[in-house]
């Protein structure tokens, strides 16, 4: 098969060096890897593909610059590295009542998707699956992967302000869950990061800022009386 091919599913240009070809094979497994989307069939052979494109390059390139960059940071298939695994659910303390008889729903902050700028074909069709794919985690309240999943996105477009939105709303919708769990000190660590990734957008910082203003007042509540 033409090293072209090989070249468009890893999102580069043709004749792209080796240190391109290890950082965008690094960022894709990680991605796909069949531990963070487990039962995912086509994020699977995804996986496969990638894994594939980057060893037939590999096969390809000069053996010199392969060489010389493993002697400097030796590469390992990502398949082979510890498996991604979610945190476990976070446990509700007894003592700390919320401030509603019932969760509140997380605010209404924009979640949009366009081409990411200057990508390629397979950097475009990357980012639809991962927008598709956040979702799903967001619906299925899967925090942890979708966390896992956007930091992945971050080190592959870096420049993308999009994707920047896309973190910082996954921690904010993460923070927000936890609060309404009771679990107040993860859910400031939380919040706090969606901050910090994003503060220029407005609707996020008003969600926030009400989240924060509650986390205030459960930290404030006044313990139950023992029967």
């Amino acid at each position: 098969m033409a090293l072209a091919h090989y070249y468009r599913i890893l999102g580069l240009r043709t004749g792209a060096g080796f240190d391109d070809v290890k950082l965008a094979y690094r960022n894709l497994a990680r991605l796909y890897h069949p531990d963070v989307n487990p039962g995912d069939q086509l994020a699977k052979e995804k996986f496969i593909q990638v894994t594939q494109a980057y060893q037939s390059l590999v096969d390809a390139l000069p053996a010199a610059s392969v060489a010389a960059t493993r002697r400097a940071a030796p590469v390992r298939p990502v398949a082979s590295e510890h498996p991604v695994k979610a945190a476990p659910p976070a446990a509700k303390p007894a003592s700390r009542p919320v401030a509603q008889s019932e969760p509140a729903p997380a605010a209404a902050v924009e979640f949009t998707i366009s081409p990411t700028p200057g990508g390629s074909e397979a950097d475009q069709r990357l980012k639809i699956d991962s927008y598709k794919q956040l979702r799903e985690f967001f619906g299925g309240q899967r925090f942890p992967r979708a966390v896992a999943l956007v930091e992945g996105l971050v080190q592959r477009f870096p420049e993308d302000p999009e994707i920047r939105q896309w973190h910082a709303i996954t921690y904010y919708r993460w923070g927000h869950d936890l609060l309404n769990n009771g679990n107040l000190p993860k859910a400031e660590v939380c919040l706090k990061k969606a901050r910090r990734v994003d503060p220029q957008n407005k609707s996020l910082r008003q969600a926030l800022l009400n989240d924060f203003q509650r986390l205030e007042y459960l930290r404030q509540a006044p313990m139950p009386q023992a029967q």
